[in-house]
């Protein structure tokens, strides 16, 4: 069972309480993750990824097991800790400015 955390913003939009635990078959990529929770949670739809291409958004980014893995191939796998549930998949809002 893979866990995800999302920032509250996203939370309360599509109403979710404390992280999203999704149940995908292996080999788990960050592109299947997203897509099942967009399945799941159809409001999310262009909020995490563009609509269009499917690329990140620019002021998200994707961390697990203590890296940064939003500029790692959407097809990569993701970490067995992750995908075993021990550790969660997180998806930040990023923060610009000065």
């Amino acid at each position: 069972m893979i866990r995800v955390v999302l920032p509250a913003h996203l939370r309360n939009l599509a109403k979710i309480d404390g992280e999203v635990r999704i149940e995908l078959a292996e080999p788990v990529t960050q592109r299947l993750l997203l897509d099942a929770l967009e399945e799941r949670h159809p409001m999310l739809r262009g909020t995490i990824r563009d609509r269009s291409s499917g690329r990140r958004r620019a002021f998200v980014r994707f961390f697990a097991c203590e890296e940064d893995l939003s500029n790692e191939s959407p097809d990569a796998p993701l970490p067995d800790p992750v995908v075993h549930g021990k550790e969660p998949f997180l998806i930040v809002g990023a923060m610009a400015g000065g």
